[in-house]
């Protein structure tokens, strides 16, 4: 099922998109779910990282669509945003926010249907499976094949990636379990590695991105198995 979320505070405009996703829906054999706010303050506020594409109207009274679309970001780096806007001048700024697109009103439906014919397309080229990191009072939607290593530090979890690093209370155990599948691997009691990224063996350490990382003498076995399986993949 694809989520989608219309941000925009003039009902007329509410009711001709969710209209225009149910005939679009239906057109195109599509499962779709469409949650609206009212207001960008409305999205951003709790975000949990779970739409797909956002339609995002850019003039609002409280939060503008600009301010949502840089707060969004800041959380979930992969969501598709489309601005819906009769202010050609604003809506250009959309590169800023990595916006894929943007709907000028009055909306007409043969657009709007193109534009989501080529934001489905995005979504289904870039299947990925993602991770909601929580850190402090907020979530980050981090997309698992970015992630380098993961650092146990005390009741904490350091996810380094390629964005950056993320420090979050969960244990290296509930992240193994869950990201074995992935192809992640318990090399040391403080560290979990993605395989994927690992570049290579120096006396008792496996490298990524040049960052040296203990491999305990009783996993090294296991993980030099591991890391020739890869290889015989690539």
């Amino acid at each position: 099922m694809i989520q989608i979320a219309v941000v925009e505070d003039e009902e007329i405009y509410v009711k001709q998109l969710t209209e225009y996703i149910r005939k679009y829906q239906t057109e195109r054999g599509r499962s779709i779910k469409v949650t609206v706010f009212g207001d960008g303050e409305d999205i951003t506020e709790n975000y949990s990282g779970g739409f797909d594409i956002i339609l995002m109207d850019i003039q609002m009274q409280f939060m503008d669509g600009m301010t949502a679309a840089e707060k969004i970001r800041q959380m979930d780096q992969k969501v598709i945003i489309m601005f819906i806007t009769n202010m050609i001048q604003y809506a250009v700024r959309g590169y800023e926010v990595d916006a894929m697109d943007y709907v000028v009103k009055p909306v007409e439906y043969f657009s709007f249907s193109q534009k989501m014919d080529k934001a489905i397309g995005r979504i289904r080229s870039e299947a990925k499976e993602f991770l909601m990191i929580t850190i402090g009072e907020g979530i980050v939607k981090t997309d698992i094949a970015d992630i380098y290593f993961i650092e146990g530090q005390g009741h904490n979890a350091v996810f380094h990636t390629l964005r950056g690093d993320y420090s979050s209370r969960v244990t290296l155990k509930e992240l193994e379990e869950k990201l074995i599948v992935h192809n992640f691997f318990r090399c040391a009691k403080g560290y979990l590695v993605n395989m994927n990224h690992v570049e290579g063996i120096v006396g008792s350490d496996c490298v990524i991105h040049s960052v040296h990382i203990p491999v305990s003498r009783t996993r090294k076995k296991e993980f030099m198995n591991k890391l020739l399986q890869n290889l015989n993949m690539d």
